[in-house]
């Protein structure tokens, strides 16, 4: 057997519950019944969001830090090229040997580079290892 309530409803919820519950099929009670779960189901769905507006406020911020942690190293690299490819000058094109020799310190930093990353270290972090010297 299932609980009685007593409920009190204004003039106009009254007349609403009146007419769906003299529709075929439906009664007040049933109706009285999804409207409160539904009031219930969304009170703790409000719950649940709240917790999670919280946990995704931080992560945004976190990822706001990332982002522009991110732009400042790309700018410095990008000046510290230019700045580098300007007060450099060229090697001429009969300096083979001079060629043959930047190529293979680039070679070593980018496998330096290729270490790093696969072993999760920074590179910023690390004692130089230049590979054997240059």
């Amino acid at each position: 057997m299932k609980p009685r309530h007593h409920l009190y409803l204004d003039d106009d919820l009254t007349a609403q519950l009146e007419r769906l519950g003299s529709k075929p099929g439906t009664s007040k009670s049933a109706i009285v019944a999804d409207a409160l779960r539904d009031y219930l189901n969304r009170r703790a769905t409000r719950e649940v969001d709240d917790l999670l507006k919280t946990r995704l406020d931080r992560i945004s911020t976190q990822l706001g830090r990332i982002e522009r942690d991110s732009l400042v190293l790309l700018e410095t690299l990008s000046l510290f090229v230019r700045y580098q490819l300007t007060v450099t000058a060229p090697l001429p094109d009969a300096d083979k040997a001079a060629q043959a020799v930047g190529r293979e310190r680039f070679r070593r930093f980018v496998d330096q580079v290729g270490r790093q990353l696969a072993a999760g270290r920074s590179i910023a972090s690390t004692p130089s290892d230049n590979g054997g010297g240059q």
